[in-house]
């Protein structure tokens, strides 16, 4: 598959939006979609209940960042689940101009996995759209479902739960979850186990679309600060994330960033 050419995602049996698919644009080897982060929240908000309402296979929605595309190259494992998605979306500022290097279909622009979470959240509250936290401490996970329904009237979450569970545990999550039956699940327990979990339990778990989104919880209640704006239009948060967590995230940002940036010069052509 060259750099320049397209795929088309099919996001919904029922064609929600009329088209019912989605452009993709191939970056360091992962085909990206190229919704915009308002296009992609109208669609969840719109496609996610429709299809828990139909009984449909879940949607899988995976992010791509730099650390993304590196494990993409390096963990056959990762890869492999990364490949069951139906939709990836740029979660880094580098995979939205990678894309407009390529010369191929552009990537409207950077849809974080934070901000379209947040700016959801009015449009979920207004439409009845129930989401489930799965992820973080419980600390950190009760304190994230506190903070959004304090913060946003009317919103219902369908549940919550912590990140923390052994094997013998995961049937009794999804359990919990099934009985929740929530639109869209969102699942932060970091890459790659949140990618394996998703794609091992697909079949069996009842929802609209799941969602990964690593640390998310953690930046809603403040345990993780974000960067500036200026600093994620330029696609420099990862370098404020390293700075202010340096012990969890220098290693990773050291040798994954130019590994990406190896592969997306790697990939160029094809």
């Amino acid at each position: 598959m060259h750099g320049n050419a397209t795929l088309e995602f099919p996001l919904s049996g029922s064609g929600a939006d009329g088209s019912g698919y989605s452009e993709t644009a191939w970056v360091g080897g992962v085909p990206v979609s190229t919704l915009s982060l308002r296009a992609l929240i109208e669609r969840m908000l719109r496609d996610a209940p429709l299809r828990l309402a139909a009984g449909e296979q879940p949607l899988l929605v995976f992010d791509c960042n730099g650390h993304g595309l590196s494990l993409n190259a390096t963990d056959k494992a990762f890869a492999k689940d990364l490949a069951q998605a139906d939709l990836i979306h740029a979660d880094g500022q580098v995979i939205v101009k990678a894309s407009r290097w390529l010369g191929g279909p552009q990537i409207a622009d950077r849809s974080s996995t934070t901000d379209m979470f947040i700016d959801s959240l009015p449009g979920a509250s207004a439409g009845e759209v129930r989401y489930y936290l799965l992820g973080g401490t419980e600390q950190v996970n009760k304190d994230c479902a506190d903070k959004i329904c304090a913060d946003t009237p009317g919103l219902e979450l369908a549940g919550r739960r912590n990140g923390f569970w052994k094997a013998d545990e995961e049937d009794a999550v999804i359990d919990a979850i099934n009985a929740a039956a929530p639109d869209v699940l969102w699942v932060g327990t970091g890459k790659p186990r949140e990618q394996a979990f998703c794609v091992r339990n697909r079949d069996r778990i009842r929802a609209g679309w799941i969602v990964t989104c690593g640390g998310l919880f953690n930046y809603i209640t403040g345990d993780y600060p974000r960067a500036p704006q200026w600093m994620q239009n330029a696609g420099l948060e990862w370098l404020h994330r390293m700075a202010t967590n340096p012990r969890h995230l220098a290693w990773r940002y050291l040798t994954t960033n130019p590994h990406a940036l190896y592969l997306i010069w790697k990939h160029r052509n094809g």
